[in-house]
């Protein structure tokens, strides 16, 4: 099956920029201040108004998934085919790990790092399901509603808000927790916290794709 080189290189992009940005402006952050509240303030701030800008830009390409737990999402939907999201995931973890690299050497940092920051407690395992969710609960309900141009606003604005009330900051994206290997700054995750946050955003995943059958089944 041939997948579209336009899609996958839009993805491709799309969640290198992402991971730049998170990465990027984690690393600001803890530049300009040694609060981190207010570092994590900065990053918010520019994680949430360049998603809005990547979706609206790169959204009418490829429908701007920057995410794997979302591509597997449209599969079991049937938007997708499984060959098209294998594609995607591969085009989207390989832009998350060069958008952490090109990050830190934006910083003069060591172009590859791993980081050494371990994240995984039961608690943030509980926020990365709720923040996955979540993300997938409103893409869908926005979606089945006929209200998709409301996504470049509402998916930021949960991600956002998910920075500041889930104990995980809300990563809620597979590709972007691998990206964040990469860099042992603000914004990083250690290897041996990966894949239960992955498996954690799956679960979410799922919840979410639930949520969104039973609003469907309740209109």
């Amino acid at each position: 099956m041939k997948v579209s080189m336009r899609k996958l290189v839009s993805e491709f992009v799309g969640t290198m920029l992402l991971v730049c940005v998170v990465v990027g402006s984690g690393i600001m952050g803890t530049n300009l201040s040694h609060d981190s509240g207010l570092a994590l303030v900065i990053n918010t701030l520019s994680t949430i108004f360049a998603l809005a800008l990547l979706i609206l830009t790169i959204g009418p390409i490829s429908g701007a998934h920057f995410n794997p737990a979302v591509s597997l999402v449209q599969m079991f939907n049937r938007s997708l085919k499984p060959g098209e999201t294998i594609a995607f995931i591969l085009a989207q973890t390989c832009g998350a790990i060069l958008g952490a690299i090109l990050a830190n050497l934006m910083f003069d940092q060591s172009a590859i790092q791993i980081s050494q920051h371990a994240r995984v407690t039961s608690g943030t395992l509980i926020g990365e399901v709720i923040a996955t969710a979540g993300l997938i609960a409103v893409i869908g309900i926005l979606s089945q509603r006929d209200q998709g141009k409301l996504i470049p606003i509402a998916v930021p604005a949960w991600i956002g808000s998910a920075y500041f009330f889930t104990s995980s900051t809300s990563f809620a994206n597979p590709a972007v927790t691998i990206g964040r290997i990469f860099s042992d700054t603000f914004a990083g995750i250690a290897p041996a916290s990966v894949l239960p946050y992955i498996a954690a955003q799956l679960v979410g995943a799922a919840l979410g794709m639930s949520i969104v059958k039973g609003t469907a089944d309740i209109n």
